[in-house]
């Protein structure tokens, strides 16, 4: 099943209602900490865990619906992992996550039941594209979506990447289109430019954050141009877009 939140943003729920459960395995503090903040803007309950052991433990309790799992750990490797998960859950989706990038790795990982596969460094929208189509392959959420995100009168179709504003289209470049649907599945919320670095650029981006000024910019002209604004900047904290002033 999917909704659209009170905020905006479109979540992927289990049939029950309830949200979507992902569980994140990683040693590294900081790769768990950020895909965990980014998975919770999709609206779902996430855990997280450090080691082998604690993936299995943490998964055997919280019942989740995928996982994201590194594929070397501190006390086991990846596939020693996945092949525990698999009794206790034997059609979870997995999503390994690791730094290796040899073909035969990918295939090592796929082969012992791996769902996919994503080389670090990484899109946090790609894992999160990812994610969703596993969840709904595996029919942990029903596969009938509701893809649009509405925001006054703008909207965003996140399948089709067409966008609208009070019934005019509005042609976006791929990244525009990426910071626009960050802004507008948080609306009156102020993203910082170190959060829409790690969102829409990934979390490596090695750039000035003078980018996001630049692609705001952009984004005003054909979101706001000879229009009520929507776009907003508090100066010293960040962006945010809202609905127009009646």
């Amino acid at each position: 099943m999917t909704t659209t939140s009170p905020q905006g943003r479109t979540e992927l729920l289990r049939p029950d209602g309830s949200p979507v459960r992902v569980l994140v395995v990683d040693d590294e503090l900081s790769i768990t900490e950020l895909l965990s903040m980014a998975l919770r803007y999709e609206g779902w309950q996430i855990r997280s865990a450090g080691d082998g052991q604690g993936a299995v433990q943490t998964a055997r309790e919280f019942r989740p619906d995928a996982v994201v799992l590194d594929m070397m750990l501190p006390d086991m490797d990846g596939l020693a992992v996945l092949g525990r998960l698999r009794r206790e859950l034997p059609e979870v989706p997995v999503l390994f996550l690791t730094a290796k990038d040899a073909l035969e790795d990918r295939i090592a990982g796929l082969t012992a039941g791996g769902d996919d596969y994503v080389t670090k460094p990484f899109s946090l929208e790609e894992v999160v594209a990812r994610l969703r189509g596993l969840i709904r392959r595996s029919g942990a959420a029903d596969r009938r979506s509701d893809s649009v995100l509405v925001v006054g009168d703008l909207t965003l179709d996140e399948d089709s990447h067409e966008v609208s504003r009070a019934g005019q289209d509005i042609h976006l470049t791929a990244t525009e289109f990426e910071l626009l649907r960050f802004l507008m599945r948080n609306p009156r919320r102020v993203l910082s430019k170190a959060q829409i670095l790690d969102r829409v650029w990934s979390y490596d981006f090695g750039g000035q954050a003078n980018v996001v000024e630049l692609y705001i910019s952009y984004l005003r002209r054909k979101i706001d141009a000879g229009r009520e604004p929507m776009i907003h900047t508090r100066r010293g904290a960040g962006y945010l877009i809202k609905p127009a002033a009646s």
